[in-house]
């Protein structure tokens, strides 16, 4: 039988071979002063571009398969949708319209200046401009906000009025979870892995809502930190990231998790210390730890994981395996986390 060999089943034959030398390649590729640069010698100097290149591309294709299975999830909960809406509208004998209107829009009230003002003050660090440059588009953005929760409680009251069920498994990944920080019951429901940057603004956005989630599902959620510094964009997470691991070995790495994301401004070496001094560790073996990178390859792998798993930025969170990437709102996770809930019930 002729097989003819995928061009990406090509690329990866040339990438083991560059990565693992197949034989042995004197052959010059080129003359410098005389003297021979080799085949052996240019695949060594291109495998680390390679492997970047190749990482790129199983990024690129999860992501794509990613989007595929989102958008038929989507559709179907959009056919949902609909027949609940349209069902309700006409119980009520009204159009769907005026149903959406007098549950949402009606019921959802433009917030005060106070409460513009402390959504202001509370991201200012990732909002450009000032307060009275923004406080429309912060007003917009509240209630706009508020009525997605409404019309989202609306479709969970109809769901359960009328009854749901999806027959559709969500895409979920293998995220590995063993060996790393975690809190909650390890039998929980609901495992949430987060892949986080401790310097990274929109992953501070995302941690109060974790708390959140973590204050209303208690014994339901277990939450595990792996780690996903971008080095290239904030110099100060790969320490960080580092610094955490160190806190682990005392037991301490949540308390440590929890003061770097309240002051992700003061991150430097010395800060992390001083951190450690506020949270009673043992800053000596804390320092030796932190000083001699003792746990810098656990967070490269930690990284290179994410990146086979499709991440490119922070935060990113599998919610059991269920991929959710961005500073997402509460509600946001909550719908997954019901949704999880509820096939765990029917099962």
């Amino acid at each position: 039988m002729n097989r003819r060999l995928h061009p990406w089943g090509i690329a990866i034959v040339l990438l083991v071979c560059y990565t693992v030398a197949c034989a042995q390649n004197t052959k010059p590729v080129a003359v410098v002063n005389g003297e021979n640069i080799t085949q052996d010698q240019l695949d060594k100097a291109a495998a680390p571009e390679l492997r970047r290149i190749e990482s790129k591309r199983e990024q690129y294709l999860l992501g794509l398969e990613r989007e595929k299975k989102k958008a038929v999830e989507d559709a179907l909960e959009d056919m949902v949708n609909d027949k609940l809406l349209a069902t309700e509208a006409k119980k009520r004998s009204i159009t769907v319209d005026q149903l959406v209107r007098s549950e949402v829009a009606e019921k959802v009230q433009a917030p005060s200046e106070e409460t513009v003002r402390r959504f202001y003050d509370d991201n200012k660090a990732v909002i450009k401009g000032t307060f009275v440059e923004t406080a429309l588009e912060i007003r917009n953005y509240l209630v706009q906000q508020g009525q997605d929760a409404a019309f989202t409680n609306l479709l969970a009251k109809l769901r359960k009025d009328y009854g749901y069920k999806s027959l559709v498994e969500p895409e979920r990944a293998k995220v590995g979870i063993e060996g790393h920080p975690s809190r909650g019951p390890a039998t929980a429901p609901i495992t949430i892995v987060e892949f986080s940057d401790f310097e990274c603004p929109y992953c501070g956005g995302l941690y109060p809502t974790l708390k959140r989630i973590e204050q209303t599902y208690k014994d339901k959620i277990r939450i595990v930190y792996r780690q996903f510094p971008l080095n290239s964009i904030h110099p100060r997470a790969q320490k960080a990231a580092e610094a955490s691991l160190c806190a682990n070995d005392q037991d301490k790495f949540w308390q440590f998790h929890d003061a770097m994301f309240a002051d992700q401004k003061n991150l430097t070496v010395e800060d992390l210390k001083a951190k450690a001094a506020t949270i009673s560790m043992n800053t000596s073996t804390f320092a030796t730890c932190l000083d001699s990178g003792k746990h810098a390859a656990a967070v490269n792998d930690s990284v290179t994981e994410g990146s086979k798993l499709g991440i490119d930025g922070t935060p990113a969170m599998f919610i059991n395996g269920r991929f959710l990437g961005g500073n997402q709102p509460y509600d946001a996770i909550a719908k997954i986390i019901e949704d999880e809930l509820t096939r765990t019930a029917s099962r």
